[in-house]
């Protein structure tokens, strides 16, 4: 099995905390009420994400944003804009 699908396989149980959705909408910039949750979910579902394991978390990247989630709670740690490489 690929390594990325042992986490789409658990994608039911990914969620994060208060503390964790109010992280993410500032790293985002985000001043809506929308589900912090099921955005993240969406884009570690897409086809085109990119997602790696390293250590005790899963890194997912798609459309120059890098999600980041717990590999053993499936707790989303934070979301970020990732920095352009030049």
């Amino acid at each position: 099995m690929e390594e990325k699908q042992v986490l789409l396989n658990n994608i039911d149980k990914i969620h994060t905390t208060e503390l964790g959705i109010d992280r993410i909408k500032r790293n985002l910039k985000w001043d809506c009420e929308d589900d912090v949750v099921q955005y993240c979910k969406n884009k570690i579902i897409d086809q085109n994400c990119i997602i790696y394991q390293q250590g005790k978390n899963w890194y997912c990247e798609l459309d120059n944003i890098k999600i980041t989630v717990n590999a053993y709670s499936y707790t989303i740690i934070t979301a970020h804009i990732m920095k352009q490489r030049y």
